[in-house]
Order: structure tokens, then sequence, then C-alpha cells
């Protein structure tokens, strides 16, 4: 059975509460009726990066509880999980065995050796796309006392796999099969981007090399019944090549559109981009990172994305930036911003409502981030505190701060329209963009006798919905 076209949220295992158990419970007490599946960050045990550097992908993180808690989730909802396809823990069994075996560990070929490409000069490294302040590689010191490089693109803490060997293959499906059977449906591919290593090239998103890799990984999700969804942050063009092998693209050009779009009272970039986007993508307007920009360059002017930049940077943290392996100490364009999709519209109601309307009536499957779902303020404090600037959007919810947040008259609003969007029958038919002015947009969606239309006023910042009522067909219709 295939992914339901209905409203995901997309969580932490312990922020909504302290742990699985009482996500589960927020789900069932305030959720149920409103969302058809769930997307669980990183649940796995993890020395870095937020839950990003898994020591294995068949474990659950004792302090999050454990596979019954997964499995009770993905008894009633879609879940959605991540496979860290790129890299792997320096705490994990294999870089362990690794580390105490040197090169003759059964593990060894799992990493990338970056001195078997012999020498990288300044050159090759200014062309890899990196993701730190310093070159992509760690030098390592086995228990012999002898030394290798190993590549990690992120953090230290995180090994790059060594995608030109079976071991990876192994050790992915092997993570396949045991995810699919505790009920994850759809996997998103984690930083698959950077699997290419290839000398003289960016080592990032490296044509036709990545497909490869991607329609190996799809090809073994199918297989178990489930779905891909890989994840980057690149040009939006790389979300059309996606689609266009089976797999569910990202449609991460929306937030950053959907901001221009409600801040100018402009909605002519976001129906030129309607009009062409994938219908298979799933859609987003925050997630765990921060609102990215790469994605929205040449779908929105570039003089556009520079007065969208200046007018979000005022009331957020310091955006992330790309880096350049070269020059330690330079800084390219802007990557992400990091603020609220809440505070990035001033805390408006009617714009916030709106955007999320817009959302919800886009192609694809929508996905609603936990901050996002509580109408969350940028957590300045846990910045500070973490240093980490996306923390200013990762707030840890008590349960009874939950409560609280749900009844906010905005919130309860957003779960109205969340529930209109999962259970109407004519979102699982065909998305209609409808004629309307430069300063409205109009959207539809068809199934057979079903239909339902949104019409918003980017003016005035008002959404609303005509429909057919899926018992009697009556017309009937509703402010968001």
């Amino acid at each position: 059975m295939g992914l339901r076209n209905a409203v995901q949220l997309i969580c932490y295992p312990n922020r909504l509460g302290n742990n699985l158990e009482d996500l589960n419970t927020v789900i069932e007490k305030h959720l149920s009726d409103a969302i058809g599946g769930v997307h669980i960050l990183p649940f796995f045990p993890s020395n870095a990066d937020g839950g990003f550097s898994p020591l294995s992908h068949k474990e659950v993180d004792p302090a999050f509880g454990d596979w019954d808690d997964i499995e009770r989730i993905s008894s009633k909802y879609d879940l959605c999980c991540d496979l860290t396809v790129n890299h792997i823990s320096d705490e994990s069994l294999e870089f362990k065995d690794f580390i105490q075996n040197g090169y003759a560990s059964e593990y060894a070929e799992l990493f990338v050796h970056v001195d078997k490409y012999g020498e990288i000069t300044p050159d090759d490294l200014a062309k890899i796309h990196i993701r730190k302040e310093k070159e992509p590689f760690r030098e390592v010191e086995f228990a012999n006392g002898q030394k290798g490089r190993v590549w990690c693109t992120f953090t230290e803490h995180q090994v790059d796999l060594n995608w030109e060997s079976p071991l990876t293959h192994q050790l992915m499906e092997n993570y396949i099969g045991f995810l699919s059977q505790r009920g994850v449906k759809l996997f998103r591919l984690d930083a698959f981007g950077y699997t290419t290593k290839i000398i003289g090239t960016s080592c990032f998103l490296v044509e036709p090399d990545v497909y490869r890799n991607l329609d190996w990984i799809n090809g073994v999700a199918h297989l178990h019944g489930a779905e891909c969804l890989p994840e980057v942050h690149d040009h939006s063009s790389y979300q059309y090549a996606i689609s266009r092998r089976n797999m569910h693209p990202y449609g991460f050009a929306l937030p950053p559109l959907l901001l221009y779009s409600l801040l100018d009272n402009n909605s002519v970039y976001l129906k030129n981009w309607l009009r062409m986007c994938p219908r298979n993508m799933v859609t987003v307007l925050d997630t765990h990172d921060g609102i990215c920009i790469p994605d929205v360059e040449g779908v929105l002017p570039d003089d556009k994305i520079r007065a969208l930049i200046d007018n979000i940077s005022a009331r957020s943290a310091d955006p992330i930036l790309r880096r350049s392996a070269a020059n330690i100490h330079s800084v390219g364009a802007i990557y992400q911003l990091t603020c609220t999709f809440y505070d990035a519209l001033m805390q408006n109601d009617d714009a916030y409502i709106a955007a999320r309307a817009i959302q919800f009536f886009c192609p694809g499957i929508p996905q609603v981030y936990y901050v996002g779902l509580l109408a969350g303020c940028n957590d300045n404090d846990l910045m500070e505190e973490t240093g980490e600037l996306r923390d200013i959007n990762r707030h840890y919810y008590s349960l009874d701060e939950v409560d609280e947040a749900i009844q906010q008259p905005v919130v309860q609003r957003l779960l109205t329209l969340m529930r209109f969007r999962t259970q109407h029958p004519a979102f699982d038919g065909h998305f209609e963009l409808n004629y309307s002015n430069k300063s409205s947009v109009s959207m539809a969606w068809r199934h057979g006798e079903h239909y339902c239309r949104l019409f918003v006023d980017l003016n005035f910042k008002t959404a609303n919905v005509e429909y057919l009522d899926p018992d009697d067909f009556s017309e009937k219709h509703f402010q968001c």
C-alpha cells in the first residue's frame, strides 16, 4: 500500500515531550484526525549533529524508547525515517574495528581512504563542495600506531561511506530491510548528494554517478514496499530530476517563494512554479534545518531573493553560509536563513494560515514541522546555549507546553485546515491551478465528483475554501 496523500508531522523523538511515548501521546491526543503520516527525525544512537551521526540504524536510542514505541506509531500512520546514506558515526562498531585493525579490518573498505587518490591539489580542493571551514578529511591513528586519512564531509564524528564498495551496499540493504519490517514506508535519504567522491569535481551531486546510487537505493526500498525521499538543497532542477526517477522530490523552493509572495503581495513567481513543479513532491514550509535559499534560485529573480534575505534577516539569527575549502576563511552566498516560519511572517496569524493553506493545496504530500504546528517563535535562549544557529527553530516542548500551545487560535485554525487536507477525498485526485490576478492565487483539487478550491488574497491575507461535501455533494465553504 502506497503513501496516503495526507498531512505528515515532522518531529524529533524528544521535543514534543521527553521521548517517543510522549510523542505518541501528543499525536493521539491532538492530531489523530489531522495527519496521515509522521516523519520522526533520527531516533538512533548518535554522537553528533542532532542525531545525524548514527552508530547504527538497527537500534533505538534508549533515551527515546524502543522499537515497540516506533511500531506503535507505524501501525497507525505512514512512518518516514532518515536513512543516513553518506556517513556513519566514528563510534560505530564498524569504524572502531577499522581503528583497531587498520586496513586489515573486515570493514576497511566501508570508508573512503583519502590517500588512495594520491596528491589532491589546491585546485582540486577548491572544487570540493564542503560543509565546514576546513578540508573534508580527517587523520586517524590505528592501534598499531600507523596513520591514515578518511573523508568527513560534516563533523569529524561523521565518517563518509565508500559507495564504490560492496560493503556499503550490503550495509544499506540490511538497514532498509530491517527498518521496513518495523513499518517504515518512506526513507528520507539524508546527504545523498555527497556520496560521489571523484577528485577534480565538486564531489557533490556528480552526475550520472549520484543517480546510480539513488536508483540502487530506491530499487532496494521498493523491494521492501517502501519509497524514497532524497534530501538535497540546490538548484530546483535537481528536484525535477529526482521526480522523474520514481522518487519523491522535496518542494524546497516553496518556503522562500511563499515568504516572498506574502511579504510582497505578489503571486506571479509562485504561480509560474506551480505550473511546472513536480506533482509527486513532498512540501514543507519549515524543517529542522533553516529556510534554504539555493532551492529558489532560478525560481525567484536574484534581486527578489536579496530583498527577501534582507527582510527575514532583520528578525532572525545570523544566516548559515556556503563555505569554500580552498580558503577556510572565505564565505559564499547565503545557504540557510535561521528563523521559525511564524516569526518570518512577523507572527501574523492570517499570513501564516494563508501560507499553510497554499502549501496544503500544492501538488504532493504536505509535511508540517512540529514548531510550525504550534506556531512557535524563535528560541534564542536555546540557540545561545548550544551555539547552533538552527536551534532557534528546535524548541523543546514539555507536554504542558504542547497542551497550552495547541489552544492558540492560530493553531486551532491550522488544525482545522490539516483535518480538511487529510480527510477530503478530492486530494486523492489531481491538482488544478485556476486563474487569478497578480495579488492572489486560486488552486483546486478534483477527484471524480469530489472537488475543493482555495482562493487566497495576498493583499488582505485571507484564505477561503469552497468544497463539495463528500457525503451529499452540497456546496460549502469556510474561511481559514
